[in-house]
Parts: structure tokens; sequence; C-alpha cells
């Protein structure tokens, strides 16, 4: 496993950052034990307040970084909201972290559908049931719901619900770091000109 800094040749061959990103995800996939593609999302709600949560990274390419969720939770809102976000990377195995921060753009709905189709059949069930982020009674409304929602869809296929799908984060800048002894932390940094071409130097710690 490539568990090395930010190397000489990081900063001199990397023209652009996915590769980067990819072989730092997959140096995450073999070290860390749980979710190496979880990810902080932020966001901010109508008054300016940061918002913040794990959420995990399910695809993501030149166009930027793609996860799915209920378009009616807080980040769904809040996303629609203002169509900007942030997210961040911690591998604490490896001492890495990945900063993305830029404006967002919704999936297509056939992205949208072929993702819906890959997950467990309890999760698309749950999709349905869940009014997620709103006040939730009881356990036992949630568990009913599942209940009806299960017994609608026993002999059928389970359609995406139109409030269900995904978020692209258009990157402006990605950011990587790794730690190093007393601090003095390694900080790479790509930026995104007006033309689209990324541009990158290095930070101070």
């Amino acid at each position: 496993m490539r568990a090395s800094g930010l190397t000489s040749s990081d900063f001199t061959e990397a023209e652009e950052p996915f590769l980067l990103f990819s072989r730092w995800l997959a140096d995450a996939n073999e070290s860390e034990p749980n979710d190496p593609n979880a990810v902080a999302l932020a966001t901010v709600d109508t008054e300016g307040l940061p918002d913040v949560r794990m959420v995990l990274l399910k695809e993501f390419d030149e166009h930027g970084f793609v996860f799915y969720t209920n378009f009616e939770s807080a980040k769904g809102s809040e996303i629609l909201a203002t169509m900007k976000a942030a997210m961040c990377f911690h591998w604490k195995s490896l001492r890495r972290q990945v900063r993305v921060r830029g404006p967002v753009e919704i999936v297509t709905d056939a992205e949208a559908d072929a993702y819906f189709e890959t997950r467990p059949r309890g999760s698309r069930i749950g999709a349905w049931a869940s009014k997620q982020s709103r006040a939730l009674e009881s356990r036992f409304a949630l568990e009913k719901a599942v209940a009806e929602y299960t017994a609608r869809y026993a002999v059928k296929s389970i359609p995406r619900p139109a409030y269900w799908s995904g978020f692209r984060i258009v990157p402006q800048a990605i950011e990587f770091w790794h730690d190093r002894p007393f601090r003095l932390h390694d900080r790479l940094v790509f930026s995104r000109d007006e033309k689209g071409t990324w541009e990158k130097h290095r930070l101070y710690p």
C-alpha cells in the first residue's frame, strides 16, 4: 500500500486532482476498517449557520463527487437553497484528509434511477418510509411505515421516489493534506480557474 505523504512526484506530476484522489481512496480501501468512502458534508441553513454530517461518496470522476439523499431532508433542502457545499474525507489510518468545495448540481434522473436499483431492497423501502430529518413520534411509526411499503411493493419493483436523488459537488478547489511530524503537514491544493484549468500550489501547514 502506498502510505507515504505528498511526494515530490505528487507535486510535479499531478496536473489535475482526480488521479491523486483515486490513489488515496484506493489506499483507504485497503486500510480503513469501515466505510473508506465516508465523508463529512457541510452545508448552511437559511440563517447562514453551518451544518455538517457524514454521508457516503457513491461515485466520482472529473466532473465531481456524487452522493444521494432525500431532497426533503435537512441537507437536501439546504443544498437546494444555495446549490453550494463542501466535504472533507478523513482517513485516520493513513493520517490523510481531502477537502472539496464548490457549486452543486443535481444528477440526471437516469443516473439516480441506475444507482437506486443497486441499493438493497430494504434500503429502497426505507427511502419511501422515512420522512428524513423530520420529527418522528415513535419508533413504531417508522416500523409501521416500513411494513406498509413492504406490503405495497411485495410483488413489484420499487420505484425511486421523486424526492430522492443525487447531488454532485463540482469542485472549485480540492486540497490534499497529510500529517507530518511537529505539525509541519503537507498541503497541496488544486484550484480551478475561470477557463476550467487546474492550478496547484502548496500551502503552509
